[in-house]
């Protein structure tokens, strides 16, 4: 299967697009007195049945040489619950060797389904990704951060017309990266408009859509802004307002709740 075959068991699979976003913070975790890996297992235990997607952050992991508590977590989720899918949010985007290099470290090391990249350097950075047929890549193209249109709103002119960064971010991603139908994009929750206007300009390409929950974005816009035309297309992701829902010893049971009405929630507007 390619990624979309298998995103689309993904989804199907559980019945959701939930995704949940695996950020571990060792400054938060220490209160619940378990290791990284304890704390996610838990979690992921909790939550198996509700999500499409786990989405570990590595910056958690590599500022306090965690690493080895990610691999212990993805190796979980791929030999306890195989078809769900992990995200390796690393925002890798580099030309050459080093882009070859991030590649491996994505797909050969932690044995991630797909991985987020950075375009800024443009084709060079992209294809060591893609020749993966079988795994995703996640473009950033509108993001969810306030200062996100400093550039990737800032309009650009060829001989012919003018857009914005993100379009030409997502043309680059329909018209010439997506040749092995591996590519997705991140589009912020809390861009509704540019989610309607990207979606109006493809209705195949997956949004990986981070800012629902904690940053506020509202899901019923959302849904309504960002399914294609069969009401999928979407990972809609969540993270510190599923995993750190409560302090308490039943935190995972706590998170288990948050997941499953915002799973139900998405669900009604699809």
């Amino acid at each position: 299967m390619n990624f979309y075959d298998r995103l689309d068991t993904a989804w199907k699979f559980n019945n959701s697009v939930l995704c949940i976003g695996l950020d571990a913070d060792i400054e938060i975790i220490k209160d619940y007195e378990k290791s990284i890996f304890e704390f996610n297992k838990n979690i992921i235990d909790a939550t198996h049945d509700l999500v499409c997607a786990y989405k570990p952050q590595i910056s958690y992991y590599n500022a306090y040489g965690l690493e080895r508590e990610l691999e212990m977590t993805i190796e979980y989720i791929k030999t306890k619950y195989p078809d769900i899918l992990v995200i390796l949010d690393s925002k890798r985007g580099d030309i050459g060797k080093t882009s070859e290099l991030y590649a491996i470290e994505a797909y050969d090391r932690y044995k991630a389904d797909c991985v987020t990249v950075n375009p800024y350097m443009g084709s060079d950075s992209v294809e060591p990704f893609t020749r993966y047929k079988d795994k995703g890549v996640i473009v950033l193209c509108k993001t969810s951060n306030p200062s996100s249109s400093e550039i990737q709103s800032l309009r650009i002119k060829n001989e012919t017309e003018e857009k914005k960064v993100y379009e030409e971010i997502l043309d680059l991603c329909i018209n010439k990266w997506n040749s092995n139908k591996n590519i997705a994009v991140v589009m912020g929750a809390t861009q509704v408009e540019e989610l309607a206007h990207i979606r109006s300009l493809s209705d195949e390409v997956p949004f990986l859509i981070p800012g629902v929950g904690a940053q506020g974005g509202d899901i019923e816009d959302v849904v309504n802004n960002a399914k294609t035309s069969k009401n999928k297309g979407m990972i809609i992701n969540s993270s510190r307002a599923i995993i750190y829902a409560s302090k308490d010893v039943d935190y995972a049971k706590n998170a288990r709740i948050i997941a499953k009405q915002t799973r139900d929630e998405i669900n009604q507007y699809i």
